[in-house]
């Protein structure tokens, strides 16, 4: 198979199958203890992962904050955790996509919350990422939304999600030592 689209030839490929959305479940199993319970969205997208980007700039951390998706608040990357991609890789990801920034996620989480969304609770584990590369301004897909680094406390007053402004000073205490 070409790597390049536009390079493909008849029968390169063959059509294993086609779902039609009327033919896709209305409500999703989403088993508990208690239950197999339905839900309107599949049991992942309940599983969050987000990271708080971050750098080193003259020898202090600052944390990139961007506007969510309709540009009514400040949030930082965060999505559903992609099946087949570790909660690292996933917020990474968000990242990149979200606030076209690269870098480091390693580790263990730097704290969790839960919010609701769906009819459902979502847990939202939250990962530190330092920064190595920001995507110019004219390559970011996201580009509609705002972008900017501030001090961590700045920060922690903007993000809407209020559980955020603990692991925003936790992070910045561990990178001022």
């Amino acid at each position: 198979m070409p790597k390049k689209w536009n390079r493909l030839t008849s029968d390169c490929a063959r059509l294993e199958s086609i779902t039609r959305p009327d033919t896709l479940p209305e409500k999703f199993p989403f088993p508990t203890h208690e239950s197999d319970e339905l839900r309107d969205r599949p049991f992942y997208y309940y599983t969050q992962s987000s990271v708080i980007p971050y750098r080193i700039r003259k020898g202090k951390p600052e944390i990139l904050v961007i506007s969510s998706s309709k540009n009514k608040h400040w949030v930082v990357p965060k999505g559903i955790k992609d099946p087949g991609l570790s909660p690292q890789n996933s917020a990474a990801k968000e990242a990149w996509e979200e606030a076209g920034v690269e870098g480091r996620v390693k580790g263990k989480p730097i704290g969790s919350y839960e919010y609701e969304k769906w009819g459902a609770t979502c847990t939202v584990d939250v990962y530190p990422m330092k920064v190595t590369k920001v995507i110019p301004e004219d390559k970011w897909h996201e580009r509609h939304r705002g972008r900017e680094w501030v001090k961590p406390e700045v920060a922690a007053e903007r993000l809407k999600q209020a559980e955020l402004a603990p692991m925003v000073e936790k992070l910045a205490a561990k990178l001022n030592k």
